[in-house]
């Protein structure tokens, strides 16, 4: 089933070709006219909503990692115009779309175990606090008898 342009991130995501879509734009910032005539820049659409290649779980956590860059469509969509090749600004936009997916496959963290204060330290904290309410009763006025 899974093809050899796959891009394997774990056992619960896999990114098929075909939930990737790669528009060519013109890049922004300084160029002169080679920004204005070549469109190298690259705008990756992947529809995280209906990927196949992704459980539950990792879907709905990527489209909340991905935050601004998804629409209510539940598309990533990812900008690279960091280079000045087609090449490697797909390769770019590509890494920063799996770096994105790997994230979202991370095992959540264990459960937190509680755990109370020793004895000890609750007597000591208490005698501190004990010793500073006795230091501010003698900053206080002075009475006169």
């Amino acid at each position: 089933m899974a093809s050899d342009d796959d891009i394997i991130i774990s056992g619960e995501a896999v990114i098929h070709p075909g939930d990737l879509h790669e528009d060519f734009i013109r890049s922004s910032g300084p160029g002169g006219q080679n920004v204005n005539k070549v469109a190298t820049a690259v705008q990756l659409r992947f529809d995280a909503a209906n990927a196949s290649g992704l459980s539950e779980r990792v879907r709905v956590r990527a489209i909340k990692l991905a935050g601004q860059r998804a629409t209510k469509d539940g598309v990533i969509v990812i900008e690279a115009g960091r280079f000045r090749t087609q090449e490697q600004n797909r390769a770019d936009a590509r890494a920063r779309l799996t770096a994105l997916v790997a994230k979202a496959a991370e095992p959540p963290p264990p459960p937190r175990k509680k755990t109370r204060p020793s004895k000890g330290a609750v007597e000591r904290r208490l005698k501190s606090k004990a010793g500073r309410s006795t230091v501010k009763k003698l900053r206080g006025r002075v009475d006169s008898d």
